[in-house]
């Protein structure tokens, strides 16, 4: 009971902290337009990093290579697909979904964020299973990449004429999948019913995806010509550099009792197998 009361807390605390950057377009929009700037570049490093030293790395331990490394590419896969047909990840696509008119696009912008937020719990409650301090840190992967999701959302719906109070009230709502889904994907995991190996790889796979095809390419075309290190470039190694040294850190002084005490649970099990 006590895991699952964390994993409550972690989830609707990066629920919160995803949702605070739509809920300061609503007050001051020119410095949330600021800080999805800084956001956006910060965010790819930690997913980035959160994916290669902390999802994989831990994948890797629980399950042979080729069933990781399958699932970590059938979830890039997966929402090649699922961007392709509910258009998800609008941040970047603000000014041209404005000029659009059809009354669909409201329910499409909160159906993608809505299953967006399923997939972030998902990758949530994937590495809480492996230590309540890797979910922390994938958590804050996670909510790094929302806060300018959110904004784009926040903004997107307000074009579309949706009062600011229901624009609220919509991705509050929206924002309670990521927690649903952190349990039901936990108690999935803990039972045994989803492979933890497949998990971590299908959630490394989705946040590779953004990193990758949503983010990195928003960062080069507002990239100023003819310069290697400007500001993004330099906040998206503070991204990397942040993660990795909580992962470093994490797993050597703070996670160590636990990954103890789960290789003792795993043996356990191989014991009572061969029984």
């Amino acid at each position: 009971m006590t895991e699952y009361l964390q994993l409550i807390g972690l989830s609707l605390a990066g629920g919160v902290i995803s949702l605070l950057g739509g809920i300061i377009l609503l007050s001051r929009r020119s410095f949330a337009n600021k800080l999805a700037k800084y956001a956006t570049p910060f965010s790819a490093g930690a997913l980035l990093a959160a994916v290669f030293l902390d999802l994989l790395k831990d994948g890797l331990e629980q399950a042979p290579a080729d069933i990781v490394l399958m699932a970590t590419l059938l979830g890039m896969v997966m929402f090649f697909f699922a961007e392709r047909f509910l258009h998800w990840f609008h941040h970047h696509r603000m000014h041209e979904h404005d000029e659009i008119s059809d009354p669909t696009t409201k329910p499409l912008i909160i159906i993608g964020d809505t299953v967006h937020n399923a997939m972030d719990g998902v990758a949530i409650a994937a590495a809480f299973l492996i230590s309540p301090i890797t979910g922390v840190i994938t958590t804050i992967a996670v909510a790094a990449h929302e806060i300018p999701q959110e904004i784009g959302d926040f903004g997107l719906l307000l074009s579309k004429g949706m009062r600011r109070r229901n624009v609220l009230l919509v991705n509050i709502l929206s924002a309670f999948a990521t927690t649903v889904f952190a349990v039901v994907t936990y108690a999935l995991g803990d039972s045994g019913v989803l492979p933890l190996g497949f998990l971590l790889g299908l959630s490394a796979g989705f946040l590779l995806y953004i990193a990758a095809s949503d983010i990195i390419p928003d960062i080069h075309e507002n990239a100023p010509r003819h310069k290697l290190l400007d500001r993004q470039a330099l906040l998206l190694l503070a991204g990397v550099l942040t993660v990795g040294l909580s992962v470093n850190l994490a797993h050597k002084y703070i996670d160590v009792g636990h990954t103890d005490e789960m290789s003792h649970s795993v043996e356990a099990e191989h014991e009572h197998e061969h029984e």
